[in-house]
């Protein structure tokens, strides 16, 4: 199958699918986090959707002018554009031409302003013991079912001081989630190659 992982630096997501034996690509306006130069387009990704054809997108679009954790600063940002540019390239990446689509996000106003996400999960829901609130957008996928309920409520993600990284150590995908998406969406190339 053919994956295009949109908005994603640190190919954790990516690398969930190839490990399936997916044909999977990360795309980001930054280069790869992990140092992979062949299985990541550091391009826009709207660019990339027209390339080729893709079987799953998913798109982790940036947050921070939608996010409610900001909604503080949503009257500058809608003031000046910022909000309305970001909720048109999510609508850009739900819309794409692909039969399969999963958004993630926070809670966020995408919620309000394009439509109610599929589903929510947790971390601690695929054996992370922590919480951050993450929304689905799908489009012919199904929801993504728990693999690994575990204890623990901590809300790192959230309390993580202020500091030039934050935002990329706050975006990263879960190693249990990339997991669960590659085996519930993609299921294993290997084996259905020899079958």
């Amino acid at each position: 199958m053919r994956v295009l992982i949109a908005c994603e630096f640190s190919g954790v997501v990516r690398r969930a699918f190839r490990a399936l034996g997916h044909d999977a690509w990360s795309c980001d306006l930054l280069p790869a986090e992990d140092g992979e130069t062949v299985w990541h387009f550091q391009d826009d990704v709207l660019r990339r959707l027209k390339w080729t054809h893709w079987d799953l997108l998913i798109a982790h679009p940036p947050c921070t002018d939608l996010a409610v954790s900001g909604a503080r600063h949503f009257a500058a940002k809608k003031a000046d554009g910022r909000q309305d540019a970001a909720l048109a390239f999510v609508k850009a990446l739900m819309d794409a031409p692909i039969e399969r689509i999963a958004v993630e996000n926070p809670i966020s106003i995408i919620s309000s302003r394009i439509r109610k996400p599929d589903q929510i999960i947790q971390p601690w829901q695929f054996g992370h013991g922590e919480t951050k609130a993450t929304c689905l957008w799908l489009k012919g996928l199904q929801k993504l079912q728990p693999t690994n309920i575990v204890d623990g409520r901590e809300a790192r993600v959230h309390r993580m001081p202020p500091g030039p990284n934050r935002w990329k150590e706050r975006s990263r995908t879960f190693d249990g989630i990339a997991a669960a998406m590659a085996d519930q969406w993609g299921g294993s190339a290997i084996v259905e190659l020899a079958a």
